[in-house]
C-alpha cells in the first residue's frame, strides 16, 4: 500500500471518527417541580434556555433588576433565590453543567410567575370559578422576545392599563414612602384586584365591593348602573367570589339555613307564639315536607337538637324579596332584593348573614334580562306567587371583591377595614 492510499485511508477515518465522535447536544434534565418551567422546556425541547448565549444571559440580569424592583409594587420574589442566581450568572463560566442547568430552570420560573403576576395580579379569593390559567400565553410571549423585544418593552406591552389601576399605581408612587404600612398594604390590595378584573372580565359582569357596600352593573367597558348594597355582619362576613350569575329567580323562597334557623329562628318561636305566621314562614323536614308546626313541643327544642328547617313564603316580605341572583359557589351566597329598604339609607351596611341585599334589583334584573321581565307583577309581591327561574342571555360574571382601597371620581379613597383583612 502506498503512501498516497495510507494519508487517503487515514483522513477518511478522521472525517468519519470526527462526525461519529461530534457532541450532540444532551437533553437536560428537568428538575423543577413547576408546572409552568416544565411546559417551557417542553416546547424548547429541554435545553438551555439563559445560559445559551451571552445575549440571554444579559437578559436574565435585566429580568431580575426589574423583578427586584417590582416589589416596590407588592409582586414579591424569593429574595435567597434571586441572590444565588445573581451569583451563579457572575460566575458563569467557572459553573458545571449540572449548576447550569438547575439555575436556567430557576430563572424562567421566576420570570414567567412574575409575568403573570405583573399582568394578571395576584388577587385573592375564596372561590374563584373564573380565572383561567393562561401559561402558554407567558411562555410564547418569553420565547417571541428572545431576540425581538427588549425586557422593558415587553413589560411595558403586558402592563394593565385599567384607568382605575393607573391612578392608584400613581398615588403609590407620590403618596406612599413607606412599604411596610397599613395604607400601602391596602393600596397594593386594590391595584391587584384591577390588574385581575381588566384581565379576567368579559363584556358583561357585575363588581361588588364589601368594604364600600356598593355594587356595580356594567356591560362592553361601561358602567351601565350603580346601587347601594348590604354585606355581611363582622361575625358573619361575605366571602370573596369570582363567578357567574347562573339563574334569576324570581319570587323565590327563602330556605332558612340551619344555623340561623337553630341559633336565632328557634328561640323568637319558643317566645312569640304568631311568630311564624307573622313571618310567613312554615316548619320543614330534612326533605322539605311541611311539618305541622301547632304539633310540636317547641320548649323541648334547644340550639343543638333542634331537627327542623324553616321556609319563608314567597313575596314582598320575604327575606329575599322578590328576586334572588343565583351564584355558583361553595358557599350558598347570592345577591338577592329585600324586604326592608330602609337598610340602605344607612352608611353603615354590613348587617346580613353573608348574602349581598341589592338597592335596585328590579333594575339589575332587567338589564341582565334585556327588559324580558315582568316589572309589574315583582312591583305588585303578591304573597305566594310562583316562583320562576330565569335564564340571562349572557354570561355574566360576578366579582365580590375586599378593596379597602376604591377609586372613586378619579380620586384615591381609604374605606373602612371592616372585616380587618388587612395586615
Amino acid at each position: 500500500m502506498n503512501l498516497n492510499k495510507i494519508i487517503l485511508i487515514v483522513f477518511t477515518i478522521s472525517c468519519l471518527s470526527t462526525i461519529s465522535c461530534k457532541k450532540q447536544p444532551i437533553p437536560m434534565e428537568i428538575t423543577s417541580s413547576d408546572s409552568i418551567v416544565q411546559k417551557f422546556y417542553a416546547i424548547n425541547q429541554p435545553s438551555l434556555f439563559w445560559f445559551s448565549s451571552n445575549q440571554n444571559i444579559k437578559k436574565a440580569k435585566k429580568w431580575i433588576i426589574e423583578i427586584e424592583a417590582a416589589q416596590r409594587y407588592g409582586i414579591v420574589s424569593d429574595q435567597l433565590q434571586i441572590d444565588l442566581i445573581k451569583t451563579v450568572l457572575s460566575k458563569k463560566r467557572t459553573i458545571d453543567n449540572e449548576l447550569k442547568e438547575q439555575t436556567d430552570q430557576q430563572i424562567t420560573g421566576l420570570v414567567l410567575n412574575y409575568m403573570k403576576d405583573f399582568q394578571e395580579g395576584n388577587a385573592h379569593f375564596d372561590y374563584d370559578e373564573i380565572k383561567v390559567e393562561h401559561d402558554y400565553f407567558y411562555i410564547a410571549q418569553l420565547l417571541s422576545s428572545k431576540r425581538r423585544e427588549s425586557v422593558s418593552k415587553l413589560l411595558s406591552r403586558l402592563e394593565c392599563k385599567d384607568p382605575d389601576y393607573l391612578i392608584l399605581k400613581k398615588y403609590l408612587n407620590d403618596s406612599i414612602s413607606e412599604n411596610d404600612t397599613l395604607k400601602y398594604k391596602a393600596v397594593i390590595v386594590a391595584m391587584n384586584y384591577r390588574k385581575h378584573l381588566s384581565f379576567n372580565r368579559q363584556q358583561e359582569y357585575i363588581v361588588v365591593n364589601i368594604p364600600e357596600a356598593m355594587a356595580r352593573y356594567y356591560r362592553d367597558n361601561s358602567m351601565l348602573m350603580e346601587m347601594r348594597a348590604v354585606a355581611g355582619k363582622t361575625k358573619t362576613p361575605t366571602p370573596t367570589i369570582a363567578s357567574h350569575i347562573s339563574i334569576i329567580v324570581t319570587f323565590p323562597f327563602w330556605n332558612v339555613p340551619h344555623s340561623i334557623a337553630a341559633k336565632e329562628i328557634l328561640q323568637k318561636v319558643q317566645n312569640d307564639e304568631i311568630y311564624l305566621e307573622r313571618n310567613n314562614l312554615y316548619v320543614v323536614d330534612g326533605m322539605g315536607i311541611n311539618v305541622d308546626d301547632s304539633l310540636l313541643n317547641w320548649e323541648n327544642f334547644t340550639e343543638k337538637t333542634f331537627p327542623y328547617y324553616f321556609r319563608q313564603s314567597t313575596g314582598s316580605m320575604n327575606s329575599l324579596g322578590v328576586l334572588k341572583f343565583d351564584l355558583q359557589s361553595p358557599f350558598s351566597i347570592y345577591l338577592h332584593s329585600t324586604s326592608s329598604q330602609s337598610s340602605f339609607l344607612k352608611d353603615y351596611r354590613f348587617l346580613s348573614h353573608g348574602c349581598i341585599r341589592l338597592e335596585k334589583p328590579i333594575d339589575l334584573a332587567e338589564g341582565i334580562l334585556r327588559g324580558k321581565l315582568d316589572i309589574e307583577e315583582l312591583k305588585r309581591g303578591k304573597k305566594d306567587t310562583v316562583s320562576a327561574k330565569l335564564v340571562p342571555p349572557n354570561l355574566v360574571q360576578v366579582f365580590i371583591i375586599y378593596s379597602p382601597v376604591a377609586v372613586i371620581e378619579n380620586r384615591v379613597t381609604f374605606l373602612p377595614d371592616v372585616y380587618r383583612l388587612i395586615k
